[in-house]
């Protein structure tokens, strides 16, 4: 979806990155920032889908939204939700998604590290985890939201044939998201090699990596039942 800049030009102060701390679970910081995301435990859909039903589809750490935005336009009967727990990018985003009338698109202020229990169980056929923050020292591991916790809540979340999609730049981060899943007995995954497998749209990321000519990686993930 192409994006008037005259109508929903970006704010001037948009950070890539945020604070570390909003990258921890609530119950691990001991004074809470005023810029922290809200818990949520339950939500009311119709506020956020125009047909008043929950998503069928994640794209966590969303961003500034051009996939979950194609992805929304490409497939109107699906319901996408974003999460993303920068607030700049999803006030942004809200205001395209109200100002389009897009009937299928919601994005959330949320840190998912502190678990999705809001989504009901079996209910999401996508989730998208795509080129996330990689948070490269080793005392910064803990930052990164995919872990043992945050599979177990993909798990719970997943329909029967539901499908969890990873994609990154950084081989070492790969590398990682392969450790945990072979570490865990719910899933199976396939390592994608070309686009045929894929057919999604491109992330700003991805176009990015393919413009500088930076090798990325892809991986499909499944449920084992």
């Amino acid at each position: 979806m192409k994006i008037d800049s005259m109508k929903y030009p970006l704010p001037s102060r948009f950070r890539h990155h945020s604070s570390p701390n909003l990258y921890l679970p609530l119950s691990e910081l001991k004074t809470v920032p005023e810029y922290y995301p809200p818990l949520i435990k339950e939500i009311r859909w119709e506020k956020y889908f125009d047909n008043g039903m929950p998503p069928d589809v994640l794209d966590i750490g969303c961003g500034k939204g051009q996939f979950l935005l194609d992805f929304a336009e490409l497939n109107p009967d699906l319901n996408i939700l974003g999460i993303e727990l920068r607030k700049g990018p999803v006030d942004w985003l809200q205001q395209i998604i109200k100002g389009e009338k897009i009937a299928n698109a919601a994005v959330l202020w949320y840190s998912v590290v502190n678990g999705l229990d809001f989504i009901e169980a079996e209910t999401i056929s996508k989730v998208f985890y795509l080129f996330p923050d990689p948070w490269f020292k080793k005392k910064h591991n803990k930052r990164r939201a995919f872990n043992e916790k945050f599979l177990d809540n993909i798990f719970r979340i997943l329909r029967k044939d539901g499908e969890l999609y990873l994609a990154t730049d950084v081989s070492s981060i790969n590398d990682y998201h392969l450790e945990i899943l072979n570490s865990t007995q719910n899933f199976r995954y396939e390592i994608i090699q070309d686009d045929s497998n894929w057919q999604l749209p491109r992330t700003n990321k991805e176009l990015f990596c393919l413009r500088k000519k930076i090798e990325y990686y892809r991986v499909k993930v499944y449920k084992n039942l």
